[in-house]
């Protein structure tokens, strides 16, 4: 895929993040490398997701990465640790997004963070989330590290006490997993909200489900991404500017 492509998914999955309110406003941080290369683009300090466009992106080059930690200004530091750890440490992160959407967030915060195989969409991610449970603060050098250490060979890495992050080989398969581990963390969620006994579905027909995500959502992701840039084009496509 060119540069401009790769750009231009990434702002629209800023723009959609924002129409779903997973935001927090110029907080929080998606980034991308490009192919074949630890350099990646970042959100600048102080840009609305609503309003980002593929051009405001930031570029942080290899060889700049320690430089670009001393200019706050251009972007925010922990974006630069949280992101330049991860891609660098984790092969299949090629694209990082992190935000404290309000669902994964408040999973995040409960003792037990664990997301039951409640519904098809939690069955998904069954066995299938890395646990970082030692939050220490803002996400500087020395917490950034311990970030990409926890997440392993998954895609998925929930920040207790902190919010959500998703790693993966392009932007449309890093935010379909964002869109739908957020879905099913509000299934889960307003399901203990009732008070009621959950319906907790057995591990053997958990794992066959997740499984069976894996074999048939391929391209699920591609395609999602694609539905969303049609509904972006017609909307606002000043994000490909």
């Amino acid at each position: 895929m060119e540069r401009s492509e790769i750009l231009n998914d990434l702002a629209a999955a800023f723009r959609w993040t924002a129409k779903l309110n997973m935001h927090e406003g110029i907080a929080n941080h998606f980034s991308v490398c490009m192919p074949d290369s630890n350099d990646f683009y970042v959100n600048g300090t102080g840009m609305h997701f609503s309003n980002i466009k593929a051009s405001d992106l930031v570029l942080i080059k290899d060889e700049e990465f320690e430089e670009m930690k001393k200019k706050p200004e251009i972007v925010d530091p922990t974006a630069i640790n949280i992101h330049g750890a991860i891609h660098k440490k984790v092969p299949n992160a090629k694209c990082i997004l992190h935000v404290h959407s309000k669902y994964a967030l408040a999973l995040s915060c409960l003792k037990d963070p664990t997301l039951p195989p409640i519904d098809q969409n939690t069955m998904r991610f069954y066995n299938r989330v890395a646990l970082y449970n030692e939050f220490g603060g803002l996400g500087f050098e020395e917490e950034s590290k311990k970030m990409a250490n926890s997440i392993g060979n998954h895609n998925i890495l929930l920040l207790a006490n902190h919010g959500i992050l998703t790693a993966g080989p392009t932007v449309a398969q890093a935010f379909d997993d964002l869109y739908y581990f957020e879905k099913a963390c509000e299934t889960y969620i307003t399901a203990l909200s009732t008070g009621k006994k959950l319906n907790i579905a057995s591990s053997e027909v958990a794992e066959k489900t997740a499984q069976d995500w894996e074999n048939y959502s391929t391209d699920m992701g591609e395609l999602h991404l694609k539905a969303i840039r049609s509904v972006l084009d017609k909307e606002d496509p000043s994000y490909k500017e």
